[in-house]
């Protein structure tokens, strides 16, 4: 597939991207080939091939779910300019 330079400026005008008009002979040059070799990937036959949610089948390690930090709450609220029963006051933003 080969884009016009025309295409170009449209492509530019809707993403709202100003592109210089010498730079668009360039862009639609490697435009095209990029979506050259798409249209090269969509012409492979995976009719066999199951769809996969990551590309390596394996599990993670999990660690353990333990606290490994100390509770810290009262020194970092004694240096909050507000709290109130536990909670971060902050400014109202929204009306």
């Amino acid at each position: 597939m080969s884009l016009s330079e025309e295409e170009i400026g449209r492509v530019a005008w809707l993403a709202r991207l100003q592109i210089d008009a010498n730079a668009e002979p360039r862009l639609a040059q490697q435009l095209s080939r990029i979506l050259g070799f798409v249209d090269q990937m969509n012409k492979v036959d995976t009719s066999g091939v199951p769809p996969l949610a990551h590309p390596l089948d394996i599990n993670e390690r999990l660690r353990q779910d333990e606290v490994t930090e100390t509770n810290q709450r009262e020194l970092f609220q004694s240096i909050a300019p507000s709290v109130r029963d536990g909670l971060y006051l902050v400014p109202k933003v929204l009306e």
